[in-house]
């Protein structure tokens, strides 16, 4: 099939590419401008139009003459601009717009675990939400991915709390760390996508890995992965949210916002976890994936 991606140098997006060029598609991808991912790429065979969210005439050039669009574009942080009305929202009416002006069949696309209009949810969570809303508003065939956690090599999240084991004597965590996490694999978000786009898939799907953890077991289990175990100190979640918002200011170079906070004590997981039920993957487990990242420190050991 002929696939055109958003997102396609960002964390989820290389893997999907990847995967997709790997089982026979022929794949186009969106590049704001060249980087180290954007040329791997390329050298691996899938197509660069140069461009952004907002540029309807990169966008049309993308999806011209594609099967499928993945739409994968999502930031975790504004910066500048890039607010997240601006790219959740904004991005995805974009796109929908370029994917109903050349005729595409179909739409995967990406978004988040506990996505929903409900005010008091983070605006990650609401812009997420909005722009389902549009997707399920275009007439498009498509299937709207929630993830849980994605745990893999470029988890920024899990390579922090790695960092802090093998720095500090113990580890803080917030409050009682007893919000449940659902991490799922990398790979195994990529091969639902994938067969998304193969079988042409419709309806909303949550996704999340083979076990429910708490964050205390979450934060443990990367601490034996490299190799440093350390003890947790439990810090209240109250004086953790009232630091955090001094914080906030420093946008993408806070190591967390408010936002992020609020989502993260939330917890991501879900009962309704269509990964194998409706895929068929047999989704790999934490503690495996912990072991696939952080392989060359246990080979040190």
């Amino acid at each position: 099939m002929r696939v055109a991606v958003t997102g396609a140098t960002g964390f989820v997006g290389r893997h999907t590419v990847e995967l997709l060029l790997g089982r026979g598609h022929s794949v186009r991808f969106l590049a704001r401008g060249p980087s180290p991912t954007a040329t791997l790429l390329e050298q691996r065979g899938a197509v660069p139009v140069s461009g952004h969210l907002a540029d309807a005439s990169a966008l049309r050039r993308l999806v011209a003459d594609t099967d499928s669009l993945v739409h994968l574009v999502g930031i975790i942080v504004e910066r500048g601009a890039a607010t997240f009305a601006a790219v959740h929202v904004e991005g995805t009416r974009q796109v929908l717009g370029a994917a109903r002006a050349v005729g595409i069949r179909h739409l995967v696309h990406m978004s988040a675990l506990g996505a929903r209009a409900d005010p008091s949810a983070a605006l990650y969570h609401r812009t997420k939400w909005e722009a389902e809303a549009l997707v399920q508003a275009s007439g498009l065939k498509a299937a709207v991915l929630r993830p849980s956690l994605i745990n893999g090599p470029e988890n920024v999240p899990v390579q922090t709390l790695a960092r802090l084991h093998r720095l500090l004597p113990v580890v803080p965590v917030f409050g009682r760390a007893d919000f449940p996490l659902q991490p799922v694999w990398i790979e195994d978000v990529a091969l639902v996508v994938a067969l998304a786009v193969e079988r042409e898939a419709a309806g909303t799907f949550e996704l999340g890995g083979p076990e429910v953890v708490t964050f205390a077991d979450f934060v443990r289990a990367i601490g034996r992965a490299v190799g440093h175990p350390r003890p947790l100190v439990h810090v209240p979640l109250a004086m953790v949210q009232t630091a955090v918002r001094f914080l906030d200011p420093l946008g993408p170079w806070a190591p967390i916002t408010s936002s992020q906070l609020q989502m993260l004590t939330e917890g991501t997981a879900t009962p309704a976890n269509a990964i194998t039920r409706v895929f068929g993957v047999t989704p790999l487990s934490f503690g495996e994936g912990l072991a696939r990242v952080f392989q060359k420190d246990q080979t040190r050991g």
